[in-house]
């Protein structure tokens, strides 16, 4: 991956993150920013047991991305794709039949964080 292709990847994260916790009011971070290794999910966002994989590219290989989201998901936990071509707006991809415990799960997270009784640092946060 080129140097352009990794400040891109970066710049997604950062948008994606800001999505989280503008748009939906959950707090969120890059997990690569603070973290540092390799098996650190892209964004870290606060649902429990969700990990998302963030691709900002024009040619998205979606059932690579969905392995890849697999693969680097704790077990359990379930794996997502945040996707943004350029001039579009983000989407997110999941398994069909993640759809019901992801609906719970985000439900769980955004009305927490309307409440205001989720952490909002997310310092001792674990996905």
């Amino acid at each position: 991956m080129g140097a352009s292709e990794k400040l891109k990847g970066a710049k997604g994260e950062r948008e994606f993150s800001k999505l989280s916790r503008e748009d939906w009011g959950i707090p969120a971070r890059r997990g690569r920013q603070y973290s540092g290794g390799d098996d650190s999910p892209d964004v870290i966002v606060d649902i429990h047991s969700v990990h998302f994989e963030v691709k900002r590219t024009n040619r998205l290989r979606l059932y690579a991305a969905l392995d890849q989201a697999t693969a680097d998901a704790p077990e359990g936990a379930i794996p997502v794709v945040a996707h943004r071509a350029d001039k579009r707006k983000w989407v997110i991809c999941l398994y069909a039949t993640d759809v019901p415990r992801f609906a719970t799960k985000f439900i769980d997270a955004y009305e927490g964080a309307r409440e205001n009784t989720r952490p909002s640092d997310m310092s001792d946060y674990e996905y």
